[in-house]
C-alpha cells in the first residue's frame, strides 16, 4: 500500500540546548548500510581521545552548569544546521519551543542488546561461585587475611573518613606469602588504595594509603593504569568474560571505562562494549571485562560516584561494537510553549512518518573550526592546511593553555615550544605537536599518525556526513516524501536503482542515499549528479576516492533517508520546581525511592517522550522534527543565555 506523503516545510530557526547523541563512524573498507554504533569496522577498544569531537580539550564547558557567558562567547563562532546541510522537515505541524537537557537527568538512554532486550540495572547481587577447585594450588582466601576491624578501617580510609590518612596492619610474625596476600586483599577489596611495607621501631607493618589523595576518586595515576592485571587462577568452567550493566550519570562511555580501569589497575582495552553513550545524560549499557570477578567489580559501588554496576554474569565472549539493536530514549523537554494539540500533532507525525536521518550537529565539532573542513583537507592531501586548521588560533573562548599553545605556534611554528604550553598533552593538539617535534614539519603524514586512528577517521567521516546531509536535503527538496525513478534501495545489502514502475511499489522509508566513496553507486536522477558537483568544488575526484594513505581511502556506505522510531509514547506533565527530576531512574527503583509525582496544574509544563532508534541515528534529529528548531549549540546557547539573564 502506498503511504501518505506529508507536506514538506523549510527549516526554521529556533532554539533548545544541544544534545550529543550516538553517531556512527563510517567504514573505510567495505560499503554497507549504516547500522552500527561509532565505527563498526574498527576495534571496540579505543583511547580516551578517540571520540566524537577530536579537536582538543577546550570543549568541556558545554556540559557544565556554570561559565555560561564564556561558553556563549565561544559558540558565537560555532556552526548552525544550515552550515552542515540540515535544512528540511518532513511534517507540516507548527513547531514550539522548549529546553532540552536543562538537567542531565532529562535525557535517559537504555541500550537495546542484540536479542532486542532493553538493558536495565535491576540486580546488584553477585552470581554464586562455580564449585570447582582450580588445578593450581589454592592460596588462603584473600578475605581471610583481614579481620573485620581491619576491613572497617580500610573501608573508612577508602571513603576518606579516616583522619590519619592511612591504616597500618602489623605483620611482624607473618611469612612473606602471608604479607603478599594482605597486600593483594587490600588492593582487590578496596579499589583506590595502595600499600607498602614499612618498619617502625623494629616491627614490620603493611601501610594502606590513597595513591593520589582525594583525587584518587576521580583518577588514579596513569602509571598505575598501565600495570598488568595480577594473575589469579580462573575456574575452567566459568566464562572468561564478566558481563555487567553499567549505569552512569553525566559521564561519557570512554571516561567511564578509564575510571573503571584505573581503579581496577587494568588497561582500558580489557573492556568491551556495544556502543558509546552520551555524557550529559543518564545511560545504561552492557560492558564486558576479561577475567575480573563480579565481586571485585561490585566493590566499586562503594566508592564511585555517579556509577552503579550490576546484573553480573559470566560468558565466553566479549562484546563487539555495533552488535546492539539500538537505544531506547526517555527525553524530557522542559518549559514547552506548545499546546496539547500541537504536541499531539508533532508526536503523531514522529510516530507515523518519522524524521530525516541527518547526521546531528555533534558530528561536526563545537569549536570555530569544523571537523569536516579538516577532513576535506586530509582527503585532498593538503597537509599544511590540516596542521593549520588544528593548531592555528581560533575565535571564541578556549582553555587558557590551548590559547597560549596556539599563539606560540602561530608566532614561532616551533612544535616543541608550543608543546611546552600544554599541561595536557593527550589532546589532539598535543599529539600532533609531539609528532611534528619527533618527525619534523616535512613529515606531516607520519606526525599526524600519532593522533589515535579513530580521531583521524572522525575528520574524514565528518566530511562524508556533511556531503550526505546536503544531498539528502536536495533529494527531499526535489522529490518530497515519495520514491521516484533513479532512487536507490537495498536488496540483500546491494544498492539497486529503481525504475519508474518499481518506484510505485516503494515508499520513502525504503530509500537510501550513499556516503561518497570508491565502492558505492549514486542515484541516477539529478541529485546523483550533485555529488559530483559538490566534490569537484571541494577539489575531490568522485571517480578516485582511494587515498595514498590506506586508512583514508573511503569505500562509502548507504544510509536510510527517513527513520521511523519504534515504541513511541509521550505525555505532557505539569511541574513547579525546575530542580526536581521528572524521570524515575533504575537506581531510584533499586533503592525503592518513589517516582516523580506530577501536578494536575503547574507553573511549567514539560513534554516527556519515549522512543527507540536503531544504531547510528541521532535522537537530536528526532527531537528537532518535533520542536521544529535548530539543534546547534550556537542557537541553543543564544536561547539559554537569554533565559539565564
Amino acid at each position: 500500500m502506498e503511504e501518505s506523503e506529508p507536506k514538506l516545510v523549510p527549516a526554521q530557526g529556533g532554539e533548545k540546548r544541544g544534545c550529543p547523541e550516538e553517531g556512527g563512524d563510517l567504514p573505510t573498507k567495505k560499503p554497507r548500510v549504516q547500522n552500527d554504533q561509532k565505527n563498526g569496522g574498527h576495534s571496540h577498544q579505543v583511547a580516551r581521545d578517540e571520540e566524537e569531537e577530536p579537536e582538543g580539550e577546550g570543549n568541556e564547558g558545554q556540559d557544565g552548569e556554570g561559565d555560561v557567558e564564556t561558553f556563549a562567547d565561544m559558540m558565537k563562532h560555532g556552526l548552525t544546521e544550515l552550515d552542515v546541510g540540515i535544512l528540511k522537515f518532513v511534517s507540516d505541524h507548527e513547531g514550539f519551543s522548549g529546553i532540552l537537557k536543562e538537567r542531565y537527568s532529562d535525557f535517559v538512554v537504555h541500550e537495546i542488546n542484540k536479542q532486542g532486550k532493553t538493558v536495565q540495572l535491576d540486580d546488584l547481587s553477585i552470581p554464586p561461585e562455580v564449585e570447582e577447585v582450580p588445578e593450581t594450588l589454592q592460596q588462603p582466601e584473600e578475605t581471610e587475611v583481614l579481620t573485620e576491624e581491619q576491613k572497617k578501617q580500610l573501608g573508612e580510609l577508602q571513603l576518606f573518613k579516616n583522619k590519619e590518612g592511612n591504616v597500618s596492619i602489623e605483620v611482624a610474625d607473618d611469612t612473606k606469602e602471608k604479607r603478599t596476600l594482605v597486600h593483594k586483599a587490600i588492593k582487590t577489596q578496596f579499589p583506590g588504595l595502595e600499600t607498602k611495607t614499612e618498619e617502625k621501631e623494629g616491627r614490620k607493618f603493611i601501610v594502606a594509603y590513597h595513591a593520589a589523595g582525594k583525587k584518587a576518586l576521580a583518577a588514579i595515576s596513569f602509571s598505575l593504569s598501565l600495570k598488568a592485571p595480577r594473575k589469579h587462577s580462573w575456574p575452567k568452567n566459568r566464562g572468561s568474560f564478566c558481563h555487567f550493566v553499567l549505569y552512569k550519570e553525566n559521564k561519557d562511555t570512554m571516561d567511564a571505562i578509564n575510571v573503571l580501569s584505573k581503579f581496577l589497575r587494568l588497561r582500558p582495552n580489557v573492556f568491551s562494549y556495544m556502543g558509546t553513550k552520551d555524557k550529559r545524560a543518564i545511560t545504561v549499557q552492557e560492558i564486558a571485562v576479561l577475567k575480573i570477578t563480579a565481586e571485585r567489580l561490585s566493590h566499586l559501588n562503594k566508592c564511585l560516584m555517579n556509577f552503579k554496576l550490576g546484573n553480573f554474569c559470566y560468558k565466553n565472549h566479549p562484546l563487539k561494537l555495533g552488535e546492539l539493536q539500538g537505544n531506547h530514549f526517555t527525553v524530557v523537554i522542559r518549559n514547552i510553549s506548545g499546546t496539547e494539540e500541537q504536541v499531539q500533532q508533532a508526536m503523531t507525525s514522529l510516530k507515523e512518518t518519522g524524521f530525516i536521518n541527518y547526521y546531528g550537529m555533534q558530528r561536526f565539532g563545537t569549536t570555530a573550526v569544523p571537523t569536516h573542513q579538516i577532513g576535506r583537507a586530509i582527503l585532498t592531501n593538503d597537509w599544511n592546511e590540516v596542521v593549520d586548521l588544528i593548531l592555528k588560533p581560533r575565535p571564541g573562548a578556549e582553555k587558557g593553555y590551548l590559547v597560549r599553545c596556539r599563539e606560540e605556534w602561530a608566532k614561532t611554528r616551533d612544535p616543541e615550544a608550543a608543546l611546552k604550553k600544554l599541561p595536557v598533552k593527550r589532546c589532539v593538539e598535543g599529539q600532533l605537536l609531539r609528532g611534528l617535534s619527533m618527525y619534523g614539519k616535512k613529515n606531516i603524514i607520519t606526525a599526524f599518525a600519532l593522533i589515535p586512528r579513530n580521531n583521524r577517521l572522525m575528520y574524514i567521516h565528518s566530511y562524508q556526513s556533511v556531503v550526505w546531509n546536503t544531498m539528502v536535503s536536495r533529494r527531499i527538496e526535489a522529490f518530497g516524501l515519495k520514491a521516484v525513478e533513479g532512487d536507490l534501495v537495498l536488496r540483500g545489502g546491494t544498492a539497486y536503482v529503481l525504475s519508474a514502475e518499481e518506484a510505485e511499489n516503494h515508499s520513502i522509508h525504503d530509500i537510501v542515499m550513499p556516503l561518497p566513496g570508491f565502492d558505492v553507486i549514486y542515484p541516477s536522477h539529478h541529485v546523483g549528479k550533485g555529488y559530483r558537483e559538490m566534490l569537484t568544488v571541494d577539489g575531490l575526484d568522485i571517480d578516485n576516492m582511494r587515498h595514498k594513505v590506506k586508512d583514508y581511502s573511503l569505500a562509502g556506505a548507504y544510509r536510510r533517508v527517513i527513520i521511523r522510531p519504534s515504541d513511541v509514547s509521550w505525555e505532557v506533565i505539569q511541574y513547579d520546581d525546575p530542580r526536581i527530576s521528572l524521570v524515575h531512574t533504575d537506581v531510584e527503583k533499586l533503592e525503592d525511592k518513589p517516582g516523580p509525582v506530577f501536578n494536575t496544574e503547574g507553573k511549567y509544563q514539560a513534554l516527556r517522550m519515549e522512543f527507540s532508534l536503531p544504531p547510528s541515528t541521532y535522537a537530536t534529529m528526532a527531537i528537532r522534527e518535533v520542536l521544529k528548531m535548530d539543534t546547534s549549540i550556537k542557537n541553543q546557547t543564544q536561547l539559554n543565555t537569554t533565559w539565564f539573564n
